[in-house]
């Protein structure tokens, strides 16, 4: 199925045996005082359960795998999960990728969908502020990798779900954190979660700068969240959630090779014929309001229903090298299902889930003359509204606790709405067919501790607004949606105490329409279907617990970490004009990506964090032409988290970035015309800092 599958075996066999002996060896010993591994639980499919018969490809990223990590970004820790790409190109500007998802996003978020609780992030015009988020403010991530729509809609990347707060945290805290480091970074944060009799509410403020190691790559950020948990009855609850986020950042533009080299913190020059961004004060602002409610009620002891509604309304800014836009955006939404379930039997147990999810997007987009930062003449102007609505439903099945069955499937509704220049009334509208997204997936416990699976699923994801309406302020109607069909099998192996976990996945991935980013000499962009792409690849990730935490020794616990990820991904039918693209690698896609990390609990309370991330080459346009060179990341974080002292829990730590420090560039401009692709990362760094919890 896959040429690299020899390979492959190769390595998952010695890592598998391996990972046995230091399973079978470590087993035996006694040690005294030791902490139990929790097993790893997930809500991915509207219900908890236990990861190990899962039957897809679905990745936590724990409380406790978010406070490894520098506590500045998202991107190290979804980076640590194999099949998953962040970049960043500047501070606060990111682009996120699952399975080579960036094909079609020059920053941001598109092709993936992600919720904050039980509330869409991604509005109904496909995109995502994932870069307002302060990472401190969350629990645990959870992925689930490849298309996914048939409970969470138009999608043909992947889903993540962000939990805001750990609902079985059952008291009153507070904390405070500080911390600082290279290049002007300045965190604080304060978080309070008080418990009444009957809820509990949970309130986060953070503040965030950096000066960036560009030019002209300054950010800042302001971030409130709260979150309200009441409980009624004997198993419903009602959450409200709220936040508000203040973001700027300042865009320094894509390099040359030439520049790049000579001087990579430079911000892109301007020309006899362009200004560049420090001229035209190039930036990104955006403030937005998100807030939900939430009703989880269990009307019957085997039946449950949830309904939430949710609102957000974003004033944006972005003053560009050729214009200045401004945009105005509310979004609304509801999305309720109920679950059904069966009398829990050794031999037989069922879930039925049915619902619905409608969201609106109104877009007032205006584009005008930049004057060194100024706002001048209007250019264009034009009102979208972008409707998505779908109707999903799923039942699933256990047999004797051992086979796992699941059939899903969505209906999905996508309309674009487009009124021009201010006219009065809709000039335009672009309606999409409906399209049934299905996924069939089985899992099979061969024993308590390794289960097979697969699954079959179907993608399907509508342009978004900003590439119906790109930056050339055309609006484009004969763009189409792209969709493709998934095709995968793996494992998830344990051993009976939790300290070793290997899960591993093969797939194949055939996309059509693929939509994928084109610019022209002025530097406005525009976007094309591209025929499709052929993607096979290989997932793997693995952890265990050399000495369980908790032993006694020196050393009073250590984790070894490893994920792998092998993308071979290709163009098919991809012909542009005269060039013919078929057969060229995937453009922003590594081919090899591996992590490793080294979790060490020492006496006193004392810890160290290492994480070292090997990625190769990068195609940076469709021609293949022009790659972005392999890199070697090291970073590490030490500290001392004392227990208690009184009542206070106190976390002092410090950590270098970069530690080899190599020159990359972490988020390259993909088919940037005049060559400018590179946007170079930090060399070494450092950072620091405390917190406090009471």
């Amino acid at each position: 199925m896959i040429s690299a599958i020899p390979i492959f075996r190769k390595r998952l066999i010695i890592s598998t045996l391996l990972s046995a002996i230091f399973s079978f060896s470590f087993a035996q010993s006694k040690v005294d005082s030791v902490q139990k591994v929790d097993e790893i639980i997930i809500r991915a499919y509207l219900s908890e359960q236990a990861i190990l018969q899962v039957p897809s490809s679905v990745s936590l990223i724990s409380a406790k795998q978010l406070r490894n990590q520098p506590g500045i970004s998202m991107l190290p820790a979804l980076n640590s999960v194999p099949g998953i790409r962040m970049e960043e190109r500047s501070p606060g500007s990111y682009r996120l990728s699952i399975r080579g998802s960036s094909l079609r996003s020059p920053f941001g978020v598109r092709n993936v969908k992600i919720y904050l609780d039980e509330f869409p992030l991604t509005d109904a015009g496909g995109n995502t502020y994932l870069n307002l988020i302060d990472v401190n403010s969350l629990h645990n991530i959870e992925v689930l990798k490849g298309p996914d729509g048939s409970l969470f809609g138009a999608n043909s990347g992947g889903v993540v779900l962000l939990n805001p707060v750990d609902k079985r945290a059952d008291t009153s805290w507070a904390s405070a954190a500080i911390s600082s480091g290279s290049y002007g970074l300045f965190q604080e944060q304060l978080a309070l979660q008080k418990k009444f009799k009957k809820s509990y509410l949970n309130i986060n403020q953070a503040y965030q700068q950096s000066d960036g190691y560009r030019e002209h790559s300054a950010m800042n950020r302001n971030f409130a969240q709260m979150m309200y948990r009441l409980n009624y009855g004997k198993a419903n609850q009602l959450r409200v959630l709220a936040f508000y986020s203040d973001l700027e950042y300042k865009t320094p533009g894509g390099l040359t090779l030439a520049q790049y080299n000579a001087n990579p913190r430079a911000a892109r020059p301007s020309t006899a014929f362009v200004a560049g961004p420090v001229a035209q004060q190039a930036r990104i602002e955006n403030q937005t309001l998100y807030a939900g409610i939430v009703n989880e009620a269990k009307i019957f002891n085997n039946f449950k229903h949830v309904f939430a509604v949710y609102g957000s309304s974003t004033d944006y800014l972005n003053p560009f090298i050729t214009n200045y836009e401004v945009r105005k955006e509310n979004t609304g939404g509801i999305r309720t299902y109920f679950e059904l379930q069966g009398a829990a039997k050794q031999a037989f147990s069922w879930k039925w889930n049915a619902g619905l999810e409608l969201q609106s997007t109104g877009a007032d987009i205006a584009n005008y003359t930049n004057t060194k930062g100024v706002k001048g003449n209007l250019q264009a102007q034009d009102d979208i509204i972008s409707n998505q609505f779908f109707y999903f439903t799923r039942l699933s099945a256990n047999i004797n606790e051992k086979l796992s069955a699941e059939a899903a499937v969505s209906l999905n509704y996508n309309t674009y709405k487009f009124s021009k220049d201010n006219q009065i009334g809709i000039t335009s509208e672009r309606k999409f067919d409906p399209e049934l997204m299905p996924r069939l997936a089985l899992s099979y416990k061969l024993s308590n501790n390794l289960a097979l699976r697969s699954s079959i699923s179907r993608g399907y994801s509508p342009p978004t607004i900003a590439e119906v309406r790109a930056s050339d302020n055309k609006i484009n109607t004969n763009i189409e949606a792209e969709t493709g069909w998934n095709y995968e099998a793996g494992l998830r192996l344990r051993n009976r105490n939790d300290r070793l976990w290997i899960d591993a996945s093969i797939f194949q991935y055939r996309l059509e329409n693929a939509i994928v980013r084109r610019v022209n000499a002025d530097d406005t962009e525009f976007y094309l279907n591209a025929g499709g792409t052929r993607q096979d690849g290989i997932e793997s990730q693995a952890s265990y617990w050399l000495i369980e935490p908790g032993s006694k020794g020196m050393i009073t616990g250590l984790q070894l970490q490893n994920s792998y990820t092998l993308s071979r991904y290709y163009f098919k039918n991809y012909i542009n004009g005269t060039s013919n693209y078929s057969g060229n690698r995937l453009t922003g896609t590594p081919r090899t990506v591996i992590i490793n990390g080294l979790d060490i609990q020492l006496q006193k309370n004392f810890y160290l964090f290492a994480q070292h991330n090997y990625t190769s080459k990068v195609a940076l346009n469709d021609a293949n032409s022009v790659f972005a060179k392999s890199f070697n990341l090291v970073h590490f974080k030490a500290g001392w988290r004392a227990a208690k002292i009184g009542k206070t829990g106190l976390d002092i730590f410090t950590g270098i970035d970069n530690l080899l420090n190599e020159t990359y560039s972490l988020g390259n401009d993909l088919n940037a015309f005049g060559g400018r692709f590179f946007n170079a990362a930090a060399p070494r760094n450092f950072f620091g800092g405390m917190k406090v919890r009471l």
